[in-house]
């Protein structure tokens, strides 16, 4: 069981849902308009707002799901699930305590798989999209609190600037250091029983999310990014 979650992680989020969206709703090849990537932000501007919204909720799915299902589906100790889906409870496997490394890799792993299958999916040639509404779902189901903190910090530079590049770019840059100081603050660190795991896993997304913007980070430092404003005529 705990090998075949980030198969099926990568599996659900390899579906490209802002394509399937496009050729839905206009009939058209999303990849061939806008910005040619199949995230929300194109989505937003070549389809309209709702189009946007059902695939941004569709792509923030696809990263919490398969980590919720690895939570509940694998745990050490008597430690219960959050969240909690009582129905998957008679196929729970629980490990002793001294496995706890071992569990926590397990959903980091998954939870990377599934970003990877986002951003790397084999239905379009591993190529996709760049991965935040995914991270954000990914990071709603291990972090929740922190994830809201990050969708504020978006959204304010967003609103500043209207650059959805930067905005993404700031918060996945803030995101390991974010970690650190959620276990620091619950003294985590200080007696040594801190998430080392999701540590290093908010490093990776955090460098894999900037790494995936490195032509928006040349454009912003050209002066030639786009600012984000209503569709455009496909």
């Amino acid at each position: 069981m705990p090998y075949a979650l980030p198969i099926l992680a990568f599996i659900i989020a390899a579906t490209p849902f802002g394509l399937i969206i496009g050729r839905m709703v206009k009939g058209i090849d999303i990849r061939e308009h806008g910005s040619g990537n199949i995230g929300t932000t194109n989505v937003f501007r070549i389809l309209g707002m709702w189009p946007g919204i059902i695939c941004l909720i569709l792509d923030i799915l696809k990263g919490f799901i398969p980590v919720v299902l690895a939570i509940n589906l694998l745990q050490f100790g008597d430690r219960q699930p959050i969240p909690h889906l009582a129905f998957l409870d008679s196929m729970r496997t629980t490990l002793p305590e001294s496995r706890q490394f071992f569990v926590q890799m397990v959903h980091i792993i998954t939870a990377l798989f599934a970003i990877l299958g986002h951003n790397y999916s084999p239905w379009l040639g591993f190529k996709g999209g760049k991965g935040i509404a995914t991270s954000l779902g990914v990071l709603l189901a291990l972090m929740p609190f922190a994830a809201l903190i990050l969708v504020l910090l978006f959204l304010i530079v967003f609103l500043i600037t209207r650059y959805v590049s930067l905005a993404s770019i700031i918060a996945a840059g803030s995101l390991p250091l974010l970690t650190l100081w959620g276990s620091w603050h619950h003294g985590r660190i200080q007696d040594g029983t801190w998430n080392i795991p999701l540590f290093m896993f908010s490093l990776a997304i955090g460098i894999l999310a900037i790494w995936k913007h490195r032509s928006n980070i040349q454009r912003l430092r050209n002066g030639t990014e786009n600012r984000f404003s209503k569709k455009t005529k496909a």
